[in-house]
């Protein structure tokens, strides 16, 4: 087994309804809400969330700010703003692992112990599921093995397709083998 990959669960299901220490917002640069998982993190937590966010003053690509859950079932909310797919030719796999290393800069800095992330810039921003979820993958390991206080991450597909694809990479990173499925690329 991989180091730090006996912490990842998967499952399908809405973010914001799972009872865990923080959830991961894939938010747009302005922090005030948007569409898609965005959206129903603020309609969920309430204004209250909004009103923080407008404090922060947005957010860069790449880049992790944290707010109070108020009525979401998490204590914490950790907005990361992840690319648009232009390609793969304008930085996007490095500015999508950014966005996992900033949430786990968060992580640290405030002891916490358990997370959920949703499937950050596959839906609104197009980016390539199967792509995206190596990359998500990669760090999210990455920060397993580097942190002893995290306990458990959980990356929460919001249908079906995403979890399989999240599935079949996980099974190829625990084996270490190639999925079939997979295309040749360079993660």
């Amino acid at each position: 087994m991989a180091p730090g990959t006996e912490k990842i669960h998967l499952i399908q299901g809405d973010i914001t309804r799972v009872k865990i220490q923080a959830i991961v917002n894939a938010a747009n640069s302005s922090l005030l809400g948007g569409g898609g998982v965005d959206g129903a993190i603020h309609r969920v937590a309430g204004p209250e969330l909004r009103e923080e966010c407008r404090k922060l003053g947005g957010c860069e690509t790449g880049d992790a700010k944290i707010t109070k859950g108020y009525r979401l079932p998490a204590q914490w909310v950790i907005h990361t703003v992840g690319p648009v797919w232009r390609g793969g030719e304008h930085g996007e796999d490095e500015l999508l692992a950014w966005c996992y290393r900033r949430c786990f800069d968060l992580v640290r800095e405030l002891n916490i112990t358990e997370i959920a992330f949703p499937s950050i810039s596959t839906g609104a921003y197009g980016f390539p599921v199967d792509r995206a979820c190596r990359i998500a993958l990669r760090e999210i390991a990455r920060a397993g093995a580097e942190l002893d206080r995290l306990h458990r991450v959980l990356v929460v597909c919001f249908d079906a397709g995403t979890l399989n694809e999240y599935q079949a990479t996980l099974r190829e990173v625990l084996s270490g083998t190639k999925d079939p499925r997979t295309k040749n690329q360079n993660q």
